[in-house]
């Protein structure tokens, strides 16, 4: 599950910068997702350990960072759509986009880790 969560980590960290240079670099907050993305693989990276006690502790911090992820990404993306358009003007869409495909990765990721612990739980009482 470890090389999972690197391969998320570079899909966000890709979001991120895509995000942040696609918009001619104004906005910082684009950056977002690629923050998510190095917590990941610096965690991710960790993981990678003969050591499985060390290897559950490191998993279970990434599931955290991800579920952290998604339930913030989620809340903006539905702040700023009501925002925009309480405030009567249209939503940005880049930026919408940008938090619904994090929002998504991280959901993914997530009920991937999710299924993966309920596996290792199974395989051990077996």
């Amino acid at each position: 599950m470890a090389k999972v969560t690197l391969v998320f980590a570079v899909l966000l960290i890709a979001l991120g910068l895509v995000g942040y240079y696609g918009t001619g670099a104004q906005h910082s907050t684009a950056l977002i997702p690629a923050w998510f993305g190095v917590a990941l693989a610096f965690f991710g990276l960790l993981a990678i350990s003969p050591s499985e006690a060390r290897r559950k502790l490191f998993m279970h911090i990434n599931v955290t960072i991800g579920l952290l992820g998604f339930l913030g990404g989620a809340v903006e993306a539905v702040r700023g759509y009501v925002a925009a358009t309480h405030a009567g003007r249209q939503p940005d869409m880049i930026a919408l986009a940008s938090k619904l495909t994090m929002t998504g990765l991280l959901l993914i990721y997530v009920i991937l880790c999710i299924q993966s612990f309920i596996a290792v739980r199974r395989a051990r009482k077996v």
